[in-house]
């Protein structure tokens, strides 16, 4: 049986976070609101939050049901945008992918919103590297439920969830599997665990720990 490696999205095998504001900041303009403009710092700080969570700090000037169908306008707009202009990749990424899925089954589980992830796959062809994935638009669970349906759904005997924040290591320590952290990404972790300087490293890190 190979090995199960579940992978978060942002902070971990891209960031879109240049791309995702620009396209946040067209649709809140299109959506008639004058508002400051939405930053890549503002979409950093809300990366890896649920998108109720993501509105509530975005829009939570406006009430609920206004807020939420901003959020669910600029999602889906961000969609159709990152198809078109995609994110920046972490180098050597793909070449890693290619050769992480000769030995192990691939996965991603995100906090995104429906679409999201399927516009990373679709703007770089890698569907072909990738088993099965979830997220909470799909179903509204929290990402450690989401990584438990991953491993039961694909029968995994072990798995390792690759993450870049301490969001990412609660839920994987949620789900009962292993964690590895994206030290290149966006967060920091409050305990020991193995980590990667660059997404590179992975392969090799895999033969250490394993």
């Amino acid at each position: 049986m190979k090995t199960g490696l579940i992978f978060d999205m942002d902070g971990t095998v891209w960031d879109s976070s240049a791309n995702v504001a620009l396209s946040w900041a067209e649709q809140v303009k299109k959506s008639g609101y004058c508002r400051p403009d939405i930053t890549q710092k503002d979409i950093m700080g809300v990366m890896g939050l649920t998108m109720n969570r993501i509105a509530d700090i975005l829009f939570g000037d406006l009430g609920i049901e206004e807020r939420m169908k901003l959020l669910q306008d600029c999602c889906e707009y961000e969609n159709s945008y990152l198809r078109i202009h995609g994110g920046n990749l972490y180098p050597e990424l793909e070449n890693t992918l290619a050769k992480l899925a000769e030995d192990n089954d691939l996965f991603i589980v995100s906090n995104c919103q429906s679409g999201y992830i399927e516009a990373f796959l679709d703007y770089y062809g890698f569907w072909k590297y990738f088993k099965d994935i979830e997220c909470y638009g799909n179903n509204h669970f929290e990402k450690g439920d989401n990584i438990s349906l991953i491993v039961k759904r694909n029968r995994l005997q072990k798995a390792y969830y690759i993450g870049d924040i301490q969001g990412d290591y609660d839920a994987t320590m949620k789900a009962g599997i292993n964690f590895i952290h994206a030290a290149y990404g966006f967060g920091t972790i409050n305990c020991e665990v193995p980590r990667l300087e660059q997404f590179s490293e992975l392969p090799s890190l895999l033969k250490k720990i394993d």
